[in-house]
């Protein structure tokens, strides 16, 4: 059975009928990405995804990396990829071409990046942490900062990543131990340890540029005092040129669960006294220039749990139309009759639907987060920039965190779905279980994500941020009535909607109150309705599009349209009711969680 790793027609549907890429080109910055551009793009994406990306999932998650006197291999097959994927400038697709990049559209890209982490993601995290960190750069880096850096890590020629995280120091950021100490010159002598570092070592570029969180001597205490500073692996000379070893040892890799291609160090900075950065950004200001690119990371968690669960959905098609096992339902009294196609089988299709449903959402969100972003650089009025902003806002929680959550669970569905065979090495299904957990995990667990939800963007601008959401929904609701055989749909989740306005209103007011305690005991429930509703928002704008397209469809694209109503019939009438009663349970606010004396979680 042959391997595939995103549904193009779907893709295509996101693209160009829900959101109408092309009508980008009508604005000077994007004017080159006509429709025609744009599916060549994905195209080219999907064939280096295919042919050169996805080989490499399988014998990297059985090499893994290697470590030896602090330096890491990566899986072999990883070089050939990686220099066809930086000769193809796909690591910066939407960056000025002056430093690189293509200056595509983000909504493009993401359709690309879509095809290349559900290939193999642990691959993709080392031009995706290069990109992330060369983001910085440009943000806040000095002319010569720029000059030096950002083209070279743009192209991949230098790699690059990010030093946050400490033993003592993990969501905690504000408890790190860093050092940062003035040398006098405009340089830092940088001292501290670094922990679970993604491609914080490898042997796939000449130099690993790393952007770190310290705290200069003297500084307040909290995240106050955090300052961010350019720490290259080598030092880089005016000229460009690469200089002397620059102290930043791997004391060591983890052994993790999944994405074994990918190395997770140990950096050690500064243990001979020989480790020199300069600042990125203004002093006591790391944590802020955190916060500006923590969308861009936050998103492409997002996608790399997406891509798991979208590849573990067409494996399970494929595989349960392919595989025979037992007789029809309606023939089970028959002796004679012969096995079906387990696809045939109600539970199969159950569970077939719930993954369709959940992909096909979930594409469609974090497509629009790109979408959004796209529209705050191409809209004239900066009213209409900042709506797109608190639009791109009010939903990363929720594109990080409840699509990981879901894809997890999509990926869990895709086991099952192959039964046992799922759980051996034969097929792809246990490594895309394995390797989708960490994205609940890294970059701000999904608890986190749910806090910043409830604690931050329900209350931003006095509640605009949810208002602004509700009203596109809302506009959908309108489209959707006004077509027959969705009327009910509409009318179903309008009233989700509602209920969930509620909620927030709810929960926003508790959480101010003296029982803040048990309004974030119900954070995670939040986030979680709050997830269904949007991906219901999605599938019935997808299906109003599908509705209408109906009328005059090709043959062939017949099951398509019909698929995206059923997605959305499915959706409203089976999960919603669910969501509504956990909407019931928030609004009870009950207390036993932080009640709960401590001595009861023993024995």
């Amino acid at each position: 059975m042959a391997q595939q790793i995103a549904d193009r027609r779907d893709v295509d549907f996101v693209l160009h009928e829900q959101f109408k890429v092309a009508d980008f080109s009508k604005n000077e910055i994007f004017a080159e990405f006509n429709k025609k551009t744009v599916d060549l793009i994905v195209s080219e994406a999907r064939n280096l995804a295919v042919k050169e990306i996805l080989p490499t999932r399988k014998e990297g998650d059985e090499q893994g990396c290697k470590f030896e006197a602090g330096k890491v291999t990566v899986p072999e097959s990883f070089h050939r990829a990686f220099k066809l994927f930086c000769e193809g400038e796909w690591l910066a697709m939407n960056e000025s071409p002056e430093w690189g990049g293509q200056g595509m559209p983000r909504t493009v890209a993401i359709a690309a990046a879509e095809y290349f982490n559900g290939a193999n993601y642990s691959f993709m995290m080392y031009p995706g942490l290069t990109h992330g960190a060369g983001n910085l750069v440009e943000a806040f880096g000095t002319d010569k900062q720029k000059a030096l850096f950002l083209k070279k890590m743009y192209t991949g020629e230098w790699g690059g990543t990010m030093l946050l995280t400490e033993p003592n120091a993990g969501s905690d950021v504000g408890a790190l131990e860093t050092k940062a100490v003035p040398n006098g010159d405009g340089t830092y002598s940088i001292t501290g340890q670094k922990i679970f570092i993604s491609s914080g070592e490898h042997d796939l570029c000449e130099n690993i540029v790393h952007p770190v969180l310290a705290r200069i001597e003297g500084a307040p205490a909290g995240t106050k005092g955090i300052s961010l500073f350019l720490v290259p692996k080598y030092r880089v000379n005016d000229d460009g040129s690469l200089g002397e070893f620059n102290d930043v040892v791997c004391a060591g890799i983890e052994e993790k669960m999944g994405i074994h291609g990918n190395a997770t160090c140990v950096l050690n900075l500064g243990e001979k006294g020989n480790c020199i950065g300069t600042l990125l950004g203004e002093e006591n200001k790391g944590m802020s220039a955190m916060f500006l690119m923590m969308n861009g990371a936050r998103l492409l968690v997002g996608m790399q749990g997406f891509a798991c669960a979208t590849a573990s959905y067409i494996e399970a098609v494929n595989y349960a139309k392919e595989r025979i096992q037992g007789r029809h339902l309606l023939k089970m009294m028959e002796k004679e009759a012969p096995g079906v196609p387990i696809i045939q089988h109600p539970d199969v299709r159950r569970m077939l639907l719930t993954m369709k449903a959940y992909v096909e959402g979930m594409r469609s969100l974090l497509y629009y987060v790109s979408y959004c972003e796209d529209m705050t650089d191409i809209s004239d009025l900066q009213e209409d920039k900042d709506r797109y902003q608190g639009l791109v806002d009010m939903l990363i929680p929720i594109a990080k965190g409840y699509v990981t959550d879901r894809a997890f669970d999509m990926c869990s569905f895709g086991m099952q779905i192959f039964g046992g065979y799922g759980y051996t090495k034969d097929y792809p299904q246990e490594q895309l279980l394995r390797d989708c957990k960490i994205t609940q995990i890294y970059e701000g667990t999904n608890g986190i994500q749910a806090m910043d939800l409830l604690g931050r963007k329900l209350g931003m601008k006095k509640g605009k941020l949810v208002m602004d959401l509700m009203g596109e929904m809302t506009k959908t609701i309108s489209q959707a009535k006004g077509i027959e055989g969705l009327e009910d749909q509409a009318a179903k989740f309008e009233e989700a909607m509602n209920k969930l306005g509620e909620v927030a209103m709810h929960l926003g007011k508790t959480a101010m109150s003296e029982k803040i305690m048990q309004a974030f005991a119900y954070a995670y429930p939040l986030m979680e309705v709050t997830g269904d509703v949007v991906l219901a928002w999605m599938m019935l704008w997808r299906a109003a599009i599908a509705k209408e397209a109906l009328a005059k469809a090709k043959k062939k694209d017949v099951p398509f349209y019909e698929g995206q109503i059923k997605s959305s019939e499915f959706f409203v009438y089976t999960v919603l009711p669910a969501t509504l009663g956990k909407m019931n349970a928030i609004l009870s606010t009950n207390g036993a969680a932080v009640e709960i004396d401590e001595a009861s979680f023993i024995g």
